[in-house]
């Protein structure tokens, strides 16, 4: 597939350096309702089953029905979003100003109860996550505060892998010294070797990508194609959405798709894709 140009790729997907600006309720229509507004990172509680949305308002949880439910009724802007285990969650962004007296920057958070509750565990203050990949005790993150791939093995020290605007990661799950990510000029793959990030030529321009744990390595393109790959380098396309994805998450029998409509689902490898819940702006 021939790579778009840098400003087609921008103008599909927010700026990774630009910050967010933290919110309060007063900066969303009081009509909104349950709008999800931009959505920054999806998951599937593995307890459960219940799909999570996390947003600029908030983090939703999704019934079988469609229907969406702000959790705890907290309007935290969640800019980076992973789901670890059951109900166990890590994420960072914009406090709920009008609720919480913390610093605009929350660094690295943690909910062990769904996003019920949030804690503080690195970072505060000083770091704005805006996509977290965790593999086993190892989390990588893009901090758009300092522009730059950051990982830590013990959620406390953190050192930076390489710095340039990214967008999403991908680490692969048997490996996970090797990272996979997105940028305006296609996927860079780098290891925490040492080694300088170097261009996966042959790959497409993607702007979400996430790894199944078993397998493939999965990636949505500028123009809604859904693309799969064994090794990172060959790519092949399998279905696709209605337009570049806002975030995606891939799971065993489960694929999540956000785009500018709503969130999709795809239960056969993203062949097929249904819509789940859409945007009510």
């Amino acid at each position: 597939m021939a790579a778009l140009s840098a400003v087609a790729l921008v103008s599909a997907c927010s700026d990774p350096v630009e910050e967010t600006p933290t919110i309060g309720r007063r900066d969303v229509p009081q009509d909104a309702g349950l709008a999800l507004g931009h959505i920054h990172g999806l998951g599937v509680d593995p307890g459960d089953g219940t799909l999570y949305v996390a947003s600029h308002v908030g983090v939703f949880r999704v019934s079988d029905d469609g229907t969406s439910e702000r959790v705890a009724d907290r309007w935290q802007d969640t800019m980076g979003f992973a789901v670890v285990g059951p109900s166990h969650f890590l994420g960072s962004g914009h406090p709920d100003l009008e609720e919480e007296d913390l610093p605009t920057s929350l660094g690295l958070i943690e909910s062990t109860d769904a996003a019920q509750t949030w804690e503080p565990v690195s970072l505060l203050g000083d770091a704005d996550l805006h996509a977290i990949e965790a593999v086993g005790d190892r989390i990588y993150a893009y901090d758009s505060t300092a522009g730059a791939l950051v990982m830590t093995d013990n959620r406390t020290d953190w050192r930076t892998i390489t710095q340039q605007p990214l967008y999403d990661l991908a680490a692969e799950p048997k490996t996970p010294d090797v990272v996979y990510a997105t940028t305006d000029r296609g996927l860079l793959i780098t290891s925490t070797n040492g080694s300088a990030p170097q261009p996966v030529t042959a790959a497409p321009v993607l702007t979400a990508i996430d790894w199944q744990p078993d397998g493939p390595l999965v990636g949505i393109a500028p123009d809604g194609a859904v693309m799969a790959s064994t090794d990172g380098v060959d790519w092949t396309k399998v279905g696709e959405v209605d337009g570049p994805a806002e975030a995606l998450d891939v799971v065993d029998g489960r694929w999540h798709a956000a785009t500018s409509t709503g969130v999709y689902e795809s239960t056969d490898d993203g062949k097929t894709w249904k819509i789940v819940v859409r945007h009510r702006m």
